[in-house]
């Protein structure tokens, strides 16, 4: 086979090259997909039997090794282990797009593995992932309807920049990725700082020219390169079956449809016809092991009365109409000792959220191939079994839980304050209580409210909504709010979030060939009323930040120090800076500032009078004790004319026997002994830095209260 790279350049100053025939020839189909320096190994393998599972069973695992970029994993273990949230996002990204174009009733067993293999730093493998991955199955024999393509899209100087390396998307106000055909966009996602709708859709405009190209190109790959495809036949249909259920059950599915019913109910009736039609024909011994099948058939005749009622008659299952929100409720400060907490609940969807603040060192190390980070703000989503009536097992987070988690995060992470503005470490848990329709929608509106509740001064409120659509031969309709049922039976899933000023985030999927742009244009302008129409009902319990953040919360100080003094606050081996954390009972981090030959302090407690304390403490340390200040000491020596009393590390002062009491003391070693810690007030700082001490001062007098 032919062994060599193929070019084409796809954006302005932008080349991708795929090579094919070298490596991974046992694959069904494999290619070597490079950008600059990163090169990503892309293989499609799929059974030639098929199983018994009920649907397609595709996998899509992206993985990045450390020696890519000659680097070594972190940690103890030095060998790559479970997939990263990076690898897992981006194994998802490339799915979504090609899940799509696969046959109706394909049951193989298909995996497609993209390996980082070399990274130059700069440009990201995930969409040479999603285009290397769509190449290796169009040349091979693997039934598929592309080709697609993925591309980032940012925007420098407002100018659109596809494909942006590392260094160029640190100036890009857009991070979005895009896969498409080279007639419509299949999904997108990403975040972006608060554009508006028109800018959004020409930013997926100059993504999809890019995609064309990428999948002319690939057309001209599989002409030189191909493999003839499979022969594939869906199962037929059992027509008289078919006939039977259609008979039986097509005007009592219509009945209930139209009833506009919630979930609960609507699942009940729905449930009483399905299964008086399957106990009907399963009866008859021609159907007696056909209760599958009739399954299927009854869930084809839902969902195409579902689309009817929609279409015809512009009504929905629950009786609103196509731009009709459901009812929502919130409340916030309803977790007694978390620091923020919040409910939202939209219909029937329910996000109980609570936030927790926390000190630097609650900082998530992140350890990537592209970079390493102590990520302070992370958003976890939860979805228990119990929130869809169900009952299962307990496992950790799989990749829908990773993945509506990071796009709640990077909706509300716009609008965060950094690290440096706010100081604290915020996590957020959205526990999905209850589930039908966009609980990630959900966890961005209720991780919005109870942020605010926790005192953290989110720049503004953000919120978010899906949308479907219903794509019929003449017409189609946009859905503002999607249901379970709508979502199952519709052909789009498009989520926004945002501020009341632009869309911060957004997440598509179409599950048919695409969408126009006319029609984009209307489902983005359609979700700008939603959200405003939500952000106005969470004002009802919250509307900005709370002046205060929670008694229970970490208390925290910054201060500045001379760079030069640091040495004395740490002292030999951490013994100064040690000490001064237990008799203080905080937690002290010195980070030195260069540029401006300062020392930063960062000291945090449970309780703001330690942190005052500790800093008291430090300031005494470098020189800046307060006259007239009282401090917290320790006697280090008794002597006959007084105690000399430590009240900074490093630091004594002498306390006269005739500031020891009101009384005479006669005796020193009477009232006080080595080790014992006593308030003091520093009367004076003499020639010298010689101190004077007295205890006397914050004594009462006799017969004073």
């Amino acid at each position: 086979m032919k062994e060599d790279f193929r070019s084409v350049e796809f954006a302005p100053g932008k080349t991708i090259s795929i090579e094919t025939g070298r490596i991974a020839k046992q694959a069904d189909g494999a290619v070597v997909v490079r950008m600059g320096d990163t090169m990503v190994l892309c293989t499609a393998v799929s059974s030639k039997e098929p199983t018994d599972k009920p649907f397609f069973p595709l996998t899509v695992d992206l993985r990045e090794s450390f020696s890519a970029g000659g680097k070594f994993p972190g940690g103890f273990i030095k060998r790559e282990g479970r997939p990263n949230d990076k690898e897992v996002l981006s194994s998802r990204l490339i799915d979504r797009s090609l899940r799509p174009l696969f046959p109706d009733g394909y049951r193989f067993d298909t995996q497609i593995i993209c390996s980082v293999l070399s990274s130059d730093g700069e440009h990201n493998g995930d969409v040479l992932g999603g285009v290397g991955a769509s190449a290796a199955l169009h040349i091979s024999d693997v039934p598929f309807a592309g080709p697609i393509a993925e591309v980032r899209v940012g925007r420098v100087e407002g100018e659109f920049v596809i494909n942006p390396t590392l260094s160029e998307m640190e100036a890009s106000d857009i991070d979005m990725i895009i896969g498409g055909t080279e007639e419509s966009v299949l999904m997108m996602e990403g975040d972006m700082d608060e554009i508006t709708e028109v800018e959004m859709l020409d930013a997926i405009k100059a993504g999809h020219e890019a995609i064309k190209k990428l999948c002319v190109f690939q057309e001209e790959l599989r002409e030189e390169f191909g493999k003839p495809k499979r022969e594939f036949t869906p199962e037929p249909v059992d027509e008289d079956l078919k006939a039977k259920v259609h008979e039986l059950a097509e005007e009592k599915v219509r009945e209930v449809a139209r009833i506009g019913l919630g979930k609960e109910d609507y699942s009940e009736k729905l449930g009483e016809v399905k299964e008086a039609v399957i106990e009907e024909l399963t009866a008859q011994e021609e159907y007696e092991d056909q209760e599958g099948a009739i399954k299927d058939i009854f869930s084809k005749i839902e969902k195409n009365e579902l689309r009817n009622l929609i279409l015809k008659e512009k009504r929905r299952i629950d009786g609103r109409s196509p731009e009709d929100i459901r009812d929502i409720w919130t409340q916030v400060d309803y977790l007694a000792r978390t620091h923020g907490s919040a409910i939202f609940t939209r219909g029937e969807t329910q996000a109980l959220v609570s936030v927790t603040l926390g000190t630097k060192q609650d900082a998530q190390a992140v350890d990537t191939l592209l970079k390493e980070e102590d990520k302070t703000f992370f958003l976890h989503y939860n979805f228990p079994n119990y929130s869809v009536g169900e009952a299962g097992f307990m496992r950790g987070p799989g990749r829908r839980e990773i993945g509506h988690g990071h796009l709640a995060e990077r909706s509300i992470g716009k609008l965060m304050p950094s690290f440096d503005e706010f100081g604290y470490v915020i996590r957020v848990i959205s526990d999905i209580t209850e589930s039908n329709g966009s609980s990630s929608m959900a966890s961005v509106c209720g991780g919005s409210m109870a942020l605010m509740d926790a005192g953290v001064p989110l720049e503004k409120p953000v919120a978010g909504i899906a949308m479907g659509m219903i794509v019929g031969e003449e017409e189609s309709v946009v859905l503002s709010d999607i249901r379970g049922e709508e979502d199952f039976m519709g052909d789009m899933d498009f989520k926004t979030a945002g501020s009341k000023d632009g869309i911060t985030a957004c997440q598509m999927d179409m599950k048919v060939s695409g969408i126009s742009f006319e029609k984009l244009e209307e489902a983005l302008e359609q979700a700008r009323k939603g959200r405003l129409h939500i952000l106005d009902k969470m004002t009802e319990s919250i509307s900005e930040p709370k002046d205060q953040i929670s008694e229970f919360a970490p208390q925290f100080i910054n201060m500045e120090i001379d760079a030069d003094d640091i040495g004395s606050v740490i002292g030999p081996g951490g013994k100064v800076i040690q000490t001064l954390q237990k008799e203080t009972d905080t937690e002290i981090w010195v980070e030195e500032d260069e540029e401006r030959s300062k020392g930063k302090i960062t000291i945090t407690a449970d309780a703001l009078s330690k942190a005052e304390e500790a800093k008291k403490r430090i300031e005494g340390i470098v020189g800046h004790l307060e006259e007239g200040a009282t401090y917290h000491g320790t006697v280090k020596a008794i002597k006959d004319y007084g105690a000399f009393v430590e009240i900074v590390p490093g630091k004594d002062g002498l306390l006269h026997v005739s500031e020891i009491n009101h009384s005479h003391v006669k005796n020193v070693s009477d009232v006080l002994s080595v080790g014992d810690e006593l308030d003091v007030k520093l009367l004076k700082v003499e020639h010298g830095g010689k101190l004077r001490l007295s205890r006397k001062a914050l004594l009462p007098k006799d017969g004073e209260e």
